[in-house]
């Protein structure tokens, strides 16, 4: 069964960093990109970072690029989302997700397996 774990939410305060991390389980997905999206009360769920299956490429969303980072370690099936320079607007939940291919897909529909969610606030 295949498990998608999230963490390294919490509150945090504006201009401030926090990493979050995503253990996958159940198989490998190493060659699978893997992305990151959130959703804010209210609005839509949508994309904020990728990585494509051997961590050559990344894409991020305009309103993140420069702040955020992906990465991702094939050898512990996990993936990462620093966070630099949060903004109260960067505050939702957000997701952790596996391709349905080795790219970095901007797309709800490219994404096969999702976490259930880890909440990040950006207040003070």
């Amino acid at each position: 069964q295949v498990q998608l774990v999230e963490s390294g939410g919490g509150l945090v305060q504006p201009g401030g960093s926090v990493r979050l991390s995503c253990v996958a389980s159940g198989r490998t997905f190493s060659g699978y990109g893997m992305g990151w999206f959130r959703q804010a009360p209210g609005k839509e769920r949508e994309f904020v970072a990728g990585v494509s299956g051997y961590g050559v490429r990344t894409g991020y969303a305009d309103s993140v690029k420069g702040r955020f980072t992906i990465s991702r370690d094939n050898a512990k099936n996990t993936v990462y989302l620093q966070m630099n320079s949060l903004k109260p607007e960067d505050t939702a939940v957000y997701y952790c997700a596996v391709s349905q291919g080795s790219g970095t897909g901007r797309y709800i529909t490219d994404y096969l397996y999702w976490g259930q969610g880890t909440q990040v606030t950006v207040s003070s």
